[in-house]
């Protein structure tokens, strides 16, 4: 038996090596499974090749006409791998010493779970967005059955052989979801175990500043190219029924379009400049005494505006085939 574990990078200068070395460190806790560590590089401008380059591992990274996005790492490495487990993390983030042994025994014990992962610690919680993803994915990170597993996990490769490919490389975002629902479609399950999976360090820059990023880099496109995927595999209407964010983004373009009507009707007359502001005001008092922080809550609501906005955007934009091979070069094999 063999396990791969692939690390997504993109930019990890500071953290790729330590999250190798985690991952050496786990495998000494199961002797009698081969492995391979594969880091998949989304084109990284910084030192995340050298470092890696100084530890036992294998790096592929992506050529053009490749570009980079959150599905695309996975799939990168999926592509390169052999084992007949695949272990997914994030470059910025620290294995469980103790994880797969668990993980390898309940996988033994249940032979219809196609991938079982553990809490992901969010180390970094001086981040708005990331303060706010914990609070927003709580009922996703319960233990037990779960529709998805964000953060990664340990997969059988023939349930994601059956599924298609690993990841979309034309997603964004949401590429866990996505596996998730391909997979559940074929009878698979996903279980979460009572216990760490990894520490995560993510983004410490301001939130706005991030937010920001999120849009030229076009993860912010991610719910609306998930939604075209859907459409385009015959599973949109599961799509909308399980991702609750959609509706949401429905809910501002209607709060856009009362605020146009406002704003129009106070040319005519001023109370539509004090049911303008009204408003404009009522959606931030509102989240801002909900999640107890008006820094919170101002934030939530920036980020909605920012994610309704993209999500045109993600709907038009192009797809390639999600099982093709990604235009890639092995720089260690």
């Amino acid at each position: 038996m063999k396990l791969s574990v692939i690390l997504k990078t993109l930019n990890e200068e500071n953290r790729i090596g330590a999250a190798i070395e985690s991952v050496i460190a786990a495998l000494k806790a199961v002797p009698d499974i081969e492995s391979e560590i594969i880091v998949a590089d989304s084109g990284s401008k910084d030192r995340t090749i050298e470092i890696a380059s100084r530890y036992p591992v294998i790096i592929a990274q992506i050529q053009a006409p490749a570009k980079a996005s959150c599905g695309v790492g996975p799939q990168l490495g999926f592509q390169y791998s052999k084992g007949e487990f695949v272990a997914l993390m994030d470059g910025d983030m620290l294995l469980d010493p103790t994880f797969l042994p668990e993980a390898f025994d309940y996988l033994d014990k249940h032979p219809r779970v196609a991938g079982v992962s553990g809490d992901i610690n969010e180390v970094n919680l001086d981040n708005l967005e990331f303060t706010r993803r914990v609070q927003r994915i709580a009922s996703q990170v319960k233990h037990g059955v779960r529709d998805r597993l964000n953060g990664g996990g340990v997969y059988r490769r023939a349930a994601i052989e059956e599924a298609g490919y690993f990841s979309d490389r034309n997603l964004h975002a949401f590429e866990e979801f996505d596996l998730a629902q391909r997979l559940r479609l074929r009878g698979w399950t996903l279980y979460r175990l009572d216990r760490r999976y990894v520490d995560h360090f993510g983004h410490n820059i301001n939130s706005y500043v991030l937010l920001t990023r999120r849009w030229s880099s076009k993860y912010l496109l991610g719910t609306g190219e998930l939604l075209r995927a859907g459409w385009q595999q015959g599973r949109l209407k599961q799509v909308v029924q399980e991702n609750p964010e959609i509706k949401l983004w429905l809910g501002v373009y209607a709060w856009w379009a009362i605020l146009l009507f406002c704003l129009i009707g106070s040319l005519f007359h001023p109370i539509g400049l004090i049911a303008f502001v009204a408003l404009l005001v009522l959606p931030v008092v509102a989240m801002s005494v909900k999640k107890k922080s008006l820094e919170l809550g101002l934030y939530a609501i920036v980020a909605w505006c920012f994610h309704a906005a993209a999500l045109p955007f993600g709907i038009l934009s192009r797809r390639k085939d999600p099982g093709s091979w990604i235009e890639s070069k092995l720089l260690k094999p």
